[in-house]
């Protein structure tokens, strides 16, 4: 079946084999916080994509809050990642690592020796954090950030963008979606700050407006991209209040100034307006990615209709890691374990048959 969605693009200057993305996805396998063997393969299985952007990464010890997640800020997590970009090359997927720093979503318990949580506010978080040695725990009362510990966290940032281009990655995604540090200083709930990082709308984008500039000052604006989800709930934040679509339109607007490689837009039917994707369509001017679960059809109808230039999928390549092959033939797509989600091991992450593997089973 020949599709936009199956066709070749660019981003940045970069070829891509299709307009396919793999969604950044926690799955919970990076043992002692540095990504491993198993990692690489899990990638390298999921290359015929032509984007994969990678599961959330700490760009600091600080922002480490879940269990068992990578981290990019010492020279084993490095080495880590040149082995998945090396993978997922061999398979002719490009790779962008998503930098998250969980800010005040997580739990002392899963962070290392010496690291704390940080937030624009000393607010804690609605609801509880999975930990490897005490279970379910609630979200603690994280430290608001002084002006220090920005100009730290800025410089923290910058660092894992040039480990991560000197390791092969491609791009560099900063996420600022799904109520992560980012997406907090952007939420009036959780950054209630009376500094310049606080208050107004202009005041709360500050922070990932230095961020962006100074990764691209760092690695080149067409190696930067950033996540966004506007009218989320998730982890607490306020979502659909008074002048939101608003201040995330200036925030596409500052975006796009900056020429950076992409944007990546949650866009989830009946959770993002319509006419919301549509504006911000005709606003930024670089590459957008729009996610959100999405199927093929979907997919070719937004591409066809213009409304955007590659798209991510996320649970559909949990269990499918030859997703592209399966979208061009309309092979069934296989059902993912989710109790085996964020399990240690290989179960419910490399074990998932590609479909020719079925076959020949």
């Amino acid at each position: 079946m020949s599709t936009k969605l199956l066709s070749p693009a660019t981003v940045a200057g970069l070829s891509l084999q299709n307009r396919v993305v793999m969604a950044p996805m926690t799955r919970s396998r990076a043992l002692g916080n540095v990504p491993g063997e198993l990692m690489a393969t899990y990638y390298g299985q999921r290359a015929g994509a032509g984007l994969l952007i990678t599961e959330g990464t700490s760009p600091s010890p600080n922002g480490l809050g879940y269990a068992r997640i990578p981290g990019l800020f010492n020279a084993a997590q490095a080495q880590g990642w040149a082995a998945v970009a090396r993978a997922a090359h061999a398979g002719g997927a490009r790779v962008s690592i998503q930098l998250m720093h969980a800010g005040r979503i997580g739990h002392p318990a899963n962070l290392p020796e010496g690291a704390e949580l940080l937030a624009p506010s000393a607010i804690a978080a609605a609801g509880q954090v999975w930990t490897d040695a005490q279970g379910m725990q609630d979200h603690p009362v994280p430290r608001e950030m002084s002006a220090a510990d920005l100009a730290t966290t800025r410089d923290e940032y910058v660092r894992s963008a040039i480990l991560a281009r000197e390791a092969g990655i491609d791009l560099v995604e900063l996420h600022a979606a799904n109520g992560y540090l980012l997406a907090q200083f952007l939420n009036p709930r959780s950054n209630q700050r009376s500094d310049e990082y606080g208050g107004s709308a202009e005041n709360r984008r500050r922070f990932l407006l230095e961020l962006v500039d100074a990764t691209a000052a760092a690695i080149g604006a067409g190696r930067v991209g950033v996540r966004l989800s506007p009218f989320n709930a998730f982890n607490d934040l306020a979502a659909n209040y008074e002048g939101e679509a608003e201040e995330a339109l200036a925030l596409v607007d500052e975006l796009s100034r900056r020429g950076i490689a992409y944007l990546s837009l949650i866009a989830t039917p009946g959770a993002v307006p319509p006419e919301f994707v549509d504006a911000v369509r005709k606003r930024f001017t670089g590459t957008l990615v729009l996610a959100g679960d999405y199927d093929g059809a979907r997919a070719e109808a937004d591409l066809q209709a213009g409304r955007a230039d590659l798209i991510a999928f996320g649970r559909p390549f949990i269990a499918n890691p030859d997703l592209p092959a399966r979208l061009a033939t309309g092979a069934e797509l296989a059902p993912m374990q989710a109790d085996k989600l964020y399990t240690p091991g290989p179960e419910g992450y490399t074990d998932y048959p590609a479909l020719r593997e079925s076959a020949a089973a």
